[in-house]
């Protein structure tokens, strides 16, 4: 047996079941709840309910582009690549990022104009190392973006062209006081860019930091946030836009 269904509570109902289905059985839905007669036992004790289809895997079905009408009960899941994240400069914070973001199946990608920094040795949790000005970024709103670097001529080009180019995150590392300052070159544009970037978990190592990161582009990125940042102090707790540090 391979996976799980719900972490351990209903896994040995399923595979009982699921062996039934390779001896003959008819496909069917199999329904767990904290309501069930053997809750504790088969069912879901934590007060949830699922319902659980099984049926004999006949191999992965053909993926079809295009709108098809259908009637009755279907179960549709939606096959998307994975977010790409790309960190802009190639330091100790990039690599801890690309390691972090790894187990979440993350794309990553370090750019870095500066050949003797953008190496292997430096970044080796990156999956693509591109050394190139930001000025060629191509994003989409599968991409977050994370300026890490303090060079205008970098910074301000990449956060740019991640807001321009529709990145569903873009940050920028460094103080209040430097995230004003790019507002003279970037205008409005800077309405879009978390900065100072990250959650305030209070981090200091390049570890930690990269956690409060990866943690606001996950939330960003579950809370189907495209562009544009409420703006709030670090010491409040919000609900209506993520909490800024760094």
């Amino acid at each position: 047996m391979y996976g799980s269904v719900s972490g351990g509570c209903v896994e040995a109902d399923v595979a009982e079941r699921a062996q039934a289905m390779l001896k003959g059985a008819a496909p069917a839905v199999a329904t767990y709840g904290i309501a069930d007669d053997e809750a504790w036992g088969v069912g879901l004790p934590c007060g949830g309910e699922i319902d659980v289809f099984i049926e004999r895997f006949q191999g992965a079905p053909p993926l079809e582009r295009g709108n098809t009408r259908l009637e009755g009960d279907v179960f549709a899941e939606e096959v998307a690549p994975p977010p790409r994240l790309v960190a802009v400069g190639a330091g100790d914070i990039a690599e801890a990022l690309c390691a972090l973001a790894k187990p979440l199946g993350w794309r990553t990608t370090v750019l870095d104009p500066r050949p003797a920094l953008a190496t292997r040795e430096r970044v080796p949790s990156a999956d693509e190392i591109v050394i190139a000005w930001p000025d060629s970024l191509e994003v989409d709103a599968d991409t977050a973006v994370v300026s890490l670097v303090h060079e205008e001529r970098i910074d301000v080009p990449a956060l740019r062209a991640a807001v321009e180019g529709g990145a569903f995150y873009v940050g920028a590392l460094g103080s209040r006081r430097a995230q004003e300052k790019r507002r003279e070159q970037l205008g409005d544009l800077l309405d879009g860019v978390h900065g100072p970037v990250g959650l305030d978990l209070g981090g200091e190592t390049p570890q930690e930091i990269a956690l409060e990161i990866v943690a606001q582009v996950l939330a960003t990125r579950k809370a189907g946030v495209t562009s544009g940042v409420c703006s709030t102090n670090a010491n409040e707790p919000s609900t209506t836009g993520p909490i800024a540090t760094r």
